[in-house]
């Protein structure tokens, strides 16, 4: 019996194990994923419990039920991988063999990391995170009760999930103080470490514009060094003082990786970025947020990347080259407010471009083009992600990006 064994049960981890599930003979193989918890979030709508748009029970679900049959569900902390053994030792002393080990844990904010930012007596008084679960309920609180003042939405560094995830916050928070009639009343800032809204050219003009446009202030290479109080203070001793702050903490990997010495500064594993398979063991893949691979840290990375990971590990435990490689393909709706959003489409060598998708010329999405049908698109994701995406049934788009229906902003008529 050979031993898969897959740490992580969030969106890449789960993705896996039922794909794989399917693709594995049970008299062959034994399947097993570990994971502290029994809740299943799905993040993306943590983006929208703030403004009320998802209830707190829309966005959390029993894990267990999502795991597909014949998929050993082990709960518990991972303390470190013991790779030169071919196994995991668990917080509380049990020991998991593993002939492969999969490594989907993630990222998590890390607050911790900038002084000031917890020690300062601010956290969840006047600084809020929206990248958790509990963030963003205590976030919704401080919204209901803001009268004004100046609101920064700041990102501490690069990379985090979802990278776009500030932007739309930026944009929907314009539009709940437009709601309330008190826009006039909120300054809002944008603080990050980019020289710009995003890091493409053409996807950083067409933000920004739409931040100028809503009279959102950018604060341009913003490195934080520190908080004092209600002020963000750079390394170039730049300040930012605010009434309210949403934050970006850093985001880390696990601490176990660190430990098990399989990690970067960060804590991601370093991977061959077109298999994902480790560039220190040859029986190791890390998966989703927890590698260091050139792309967004995104649902979409995760469900791109997994679908060529699953083809090429079927053919890898068989002996045969793996001859699928992964183009950094991800693609985001970005809530702008309104009802309506953009859709951006990239890989690792092509820009978010113009167009239309996944059909050319027909859609029914318009890249980097607020529209009400990309708006209704994110909004439908959530019942794909559910029934469709973490079952690992097959969702009709190709995992490699395309450049059909995509065109250059000079050759638009």
């Amino acid at each position: 019996m050979r031993r898969l064994l897959v740490l992580g049960a969030g969106t890449a981890g789960t993705m896996v194990v039922n794909k794989l599930r399917h693709r594995l003979a049970r008299a062959d193989w034994q399947i097993t994923v570990v994971e502290p918890g029994d809740t299943h979030y799905y993040q993306p709508g943590y983006l929208f419990l703030p403004f009320g748009t998802y209830s707190p029970d829309q966005v959390v679900r029993p894990l267990r039920p999502l795991v597909a049959d014949g998929v050993d569900l082990v709960r518990g902390e991972v303390d470190r991988v013991a790779a030169a053994e071919n196994r995991v030792l668990l917080a509380d002393g049990r020991s998991l063999p593993y002939d492969y080990l999969v490594i989907a844990t993630g990222v998590t904010p890390r607050p911790d990391q900038t002084p000031g930012m917890l020690d300062g007596g601010q956290w969840r008084r006047s600084i809020f995170d929206f990248y958790t679960y509990d963030g963003a309920l205590a976030l919704a609180r401080a919204l209901d009760a803001f009268d004004g003042g100046r609101l920064v939405v700041h990102i501490t560094d690069m990379p985090i999930k979802c990278p776009v995830a500030p932007l739309e916050f930026a944009f929907l928070a314009d539009a709940h103080f437009r709601r309330r009639g008190m826009r006039d009343r909120v300054e809002l800032v944008y603080a990050t470490p980019l020289p710009g809204a995003f890091t493409k050219p053409v996807a950083a003009a067409r933000l920004g514009s739409m931040l100028d446009e809503r009279k959102i202030t950018v604060e341009p290479d913003f490195l934080v060094e520190r908080v004092d109080g209600t002020t963000l203070v750079s390394y170039d001793e730049r300040e930012i003082p605010f009434d309210l702050l949403v934050t970006v903490p850093l985001n880390m990997g696990a601490d176990y990786v660190a430990r098990s010495g399989l990690g970067d500064e960060l804590n991601l594993v370093p991977v061959d970025r077109s298999t994902l398979l480790s560039r220190a063991y040859d029986n190791i893949f890390a998966l989703g947020d927890a590698n260091d691979i050139p792309t967004s840290k995104a649902g979409s990375v995760a469900h791109f990347a997994v679908e060529v990971f699953t083809d090429n590990f079927v053919a890898y435990a068989a002996g045969r080259p793996m001859t699928g490689r992964f183009d950094g393909h991800a693609n985001c709706f970005v809530e702008s407010g309104g009802g309506r959003a953009l859709l951006i489409d990239f890989n690792y060598d092509t820009e978010p471009l113009p167009g239309r998708y996944p059909v050319p010329a027909l859609g029914p999405f318009r890249l980097l083009d607020e529209a009400a049908v990309n708006h209704w698109g994110k909004l439908a994701f959530r019942w794909m992600y559910w029934n469709v995406l973490l079952p690992g049934r097959p969702i009709p788009l190709p995992a490699h990006m395309s450049m059909a229906g995509k065109h250059l902003p000079h050759a638009e008529e």
